[in-house]
Formats: structure tokens, C-alpha cells, sequence
């Protein structure tokens, strides 16, 4: 195969943290408010203006709260999780590694007595039929690590009683989250938008609200975790009073992510661009024999975590340990090209690719990108035959 000429104008394509926006540059942090407390007058109204912008983008109804919490989407998540439940039990949906993750603390740290799974294989969802409005609900709109999405809100019964809490990292700013059916939402800085490290958002609705304020868990909350005071829930969080010390940097970035979101044309132009870029890799996998999406229904393909399967009977055919290495050649040699960085599969998914396809990654770039993948597989194969040839040919 001949080794294409068009390369992407940005190699990054990775699932988090995600590429920047278009053109972005260390100049978009000139304004960044450095040396200064973040309770001063101006650090909290630069975090409040994070918040109050979020909310407006998103379109996130008035009467729920919208914070800045510590240690990202993982720390919003368990924040979420220690501060709320135990008041009922709790179906959580597992199918992908970070629902699996949720599973490990409700089951070997928080110990829940009543703790129903429902799980299903990469590629698949759990049936969502099962999911009983009377308890909590936890899950993973979209998952980062199987490509996999929740299709739509229909499952979710509007007489619930019990809440729903919702890890949307990688599906805020390219999917519409129902927010009327949510009651918790998290998600962190550095995914959809690019945007730097280390902080987390968390969405509350008037019911996750209540049960704050008329329940109180049986184990200690460390401080990071604390949403009341005096068996309210502090507002002051809500408002850019953070619980602990945030990076100003951070916030000036985050900020000038949504600002570039505005300017495109709001959450319906980043959702356009993030459905137009899977649409280019739909288009290139139906054309191409030896790939296919790990999602097995297609109505599931997530538009931001595009991830691929090797279908190839030759690889099929190879072990495991022969699998990963040929994977790890491959992505190697995109690597060595400067073509794509970080696109091999998550740690524990299965063996493939992952492709980030959210709205700050041009598709132009996604559709130089493709061929190079093609070649990059074409000459992984061919060295790989042409190994087994030498040796045959040896013996």
C-alpha cells in the first residue's frame, strides 16, 4: 500500500485528555488571574463566570446547581456517590471500565447492602428495561472505554423516586443530556473540550438537592466531599467558592473553551461537529474489510470515544499475546509518524482502537488520519507475513 501523503495538521487525538480547540495557544491564558487568591473578589467571579457559562451552554435548567469540584470526573463521581446514597438501593449499569469502577466502591468501600449490578459485555449495553425507578441509578452516559452510549432517556421513568446519577464526562458538549431525567451529572475539564486537569463538575438537581439536605450518610465524608453545612446544602460552592484550592490557569483555559463554544455557535454546533466527525469514520470503516466498531448496535456508537475492533481473520486468528504486540506496532508507527498519538484501546478494554472524535478535532484531520491507520495496519500485516515467510523458509 502506498504510504499516504496527506497528514493531519494536529496528531492529537487522544480520549483524555482530549485535543484542544482549533488555533488554541498558550496566549489564551494572558488573562489568567496568577498570584491571586481564588477566594479574592475577581478569582471567585472567574469561577463563577466558569459555571454561569457552563450552564448557559449546556443549557442546564435554572434551578439546578452547577459547582467546580476537586479531582476531576472521578472526584465529582465519588463525591456524588459518598455524599448521596444509601437512603435506597441502587441499580448501577456496568459496561465499560469506569462503571466497573463505580461497581468497586459501591460494593468494597461504601458496602451498600442492597446493590443490584446490571452488567453487560464491551460492545453491548446492559437491558435497560430492568432499571427500577424506586432505586438510585448509576451510570455512564456515555462509555469512554467501549464506545458505547446510552441511545436515549426513554428508559427513564418520570414518576422515579429513587435519583439518577449520570458520569458524563465524555458526553457533555456533543450529546443532549436530558437533564429533566438527571438528578447528578459530573464531568471533568480536560475531556469534551480539552480543557486542563485535575477539576471536576458537578450538576445537582432540586431532588438530589432534597436528599441532601434530608439525608445523611452512615460512613464520614472527607472534606472534599462536603456539600452541607448545618444540614443545608452550601450554595456558596455553587456560586465559585470551591471546596479546596483550584488552578487559576485551569479555570482561564476551561474558560476560553466555552468561549471558542459560543463563538462557534453554541452546544448544537459542537454537537454537529463531533456527529460529523464519527460520520467520517463510519463512512471509512464501512469501506474498510479489516476494521469494525466495538459498539454492536449502531444507534450506541459514541461520537466522542470512537472505538474500533480488528476483524481481520488474520489477526482474529493470532493469540493474544500476538494481538496486543501487533496493535502496539501499529500504533507505534502512527506515532513515529506523527500521524496520531495515544489511539491504542484502554488498558482493560479489548484490543483495538480509540479515536477521539469530539468537536475540537477538525474532520479534516480525522479524514487524513484514516488512510495513514490503513497503511499503518497494511504494513504491520505485511512485516508480519513476511516474518513468518523468512522462517518458514529458514526451517
Amino acid at each position: 500500500m502506498v504510504k499516504p501523503v496527506q497528514r493531519p495538521n494536529c496528531p492529537n487525538f487522544s480520549s483524555g485528555p482530549c485535543p484542544k480547540r482549533p488555533g488554541w495557544s498558550l496566549e489564551a491564558l494572558n488573562d489568567a488571574l496568577i498570584g491571586r487568591s481564588h477566594r479574592s473578589k475577581p478569582g471567585r467571579a472567574k469561577l463563577k463566570e466558569v459555571i454561569t457559562r457552563t450552564k448557559a451552554l449546556l443549557g442546564i435548567p435554572d434551578d439546578y446547581l452547577c459547582g467546580i469540584v476537586p479531582a476531576s470526573d472521578t472526584g465529582a463521581v465519588e463525591l456524588a456517590l459518598w455524599s448521596l446514597l444509601g437512603a435506597r438501593g441502587v441499580d448501577i449499569l456496568a459496561w465499560e471500565s469506569f462503571g466497573e469502577s463505580w461497581v468497586t466502591d459501591l460494593q468494597k468501600q461504601l458496602k451498600l447492602e442492597d446493590c443490584r449490578v446490571l452488567r453487560a459485555d464491551y460492545g453491548h449495553l446492559p437491558d435497560l428495561t430492568q432499571v427500577d425507578g424506586d432505586r438510585d441509578v448509576i451510570l455512564t452516559w456515555n462509555g469512554t472505554t467501549s464506545g458505547v452510549k446510552v441511545p436515549n432517556d426513554a428508559w427513564i421513568s418520570d414518576q422515579r423516586q429513587g435519583l439518577v446519577i449520570a458520569d458524563a464526562t465524555s458526553a457533555v458538549f456533543a450529546m443532549d443530556m436530558p437533564w429533566p431525567k438527571l438528578d447528578v451529572v459530573t464531568w471533568s475539564w480536560q475531556k469534551a473540550m480539552g480543557g486542563e486537569a485535575a477539576h471536576g463538575m458537578l450538576v445537582l438537581s432540586p431532588r438530589a438537592v432534597e436528599r441532601l439536605e434530608t439525608y445523611t450518610p452512615s460512613w464520614p465524608l472527607p472534606k472534599i466531599f462536603r456539600l452541607t453545612k448545618k444540614g443545608k446544602v452550601d450554595r456558596a460552592i455553587f456560586e465559585g467558592d470551591t471546596i479546596n484550592t483550584p488552578s487559576m490557569l485551569c479555570a482561564e483555559d476551561a474558560l476560553d473553551g466555552l468561549k471558542w463554544a459560543e463563538q462557534l455557535g453554541g452546544l448544537s454546533a459542537l454537537i454537529q461537529r463531533s456527529e460529523a466527525n464519527l460520520a467520517t469514520i463510519a463512512t471509512w470503516v464501512s469501506q474498510t474489510a479489516w476494521v469494525d466498531f466495538l459498539a454492536a448496535d449502531p444507534a450506541t456508537r459514541s461520537n466522542t470515544s470512537v472505538c474500533l475492533k480488528v476483524i481481520d481473520p488474520w489477526f482474529v486468528a493470532l493469540s493474544e499475546s500476538e494481538q496486543a504486540q501487533k496493535i502496539k506496532e501499529l500504533v507505534q508507527l502512527l506515532d513515529k509518524e506523527a500521524i496520531a498519538y495515544d489511539i491504542a484501546s484502554y488498558r482493560d478494554a479489548p484490543l483495538g482502537l480509540r479515536i477521539w472524535a469530539g468537536a475540537t478535532v477538525e474532520r479534516s484531520d480525522l479524514e487524513a488520519l484514516l488512510p495513514w491507520v490503513d497503511w499503518a495496519y497494511t504494513q504491520v500485516k505485511d512485516a508480519a507475513k513476511h516474518s513468518l515467510g523468512d522462517r518458514s523458509e529458514s526451517a
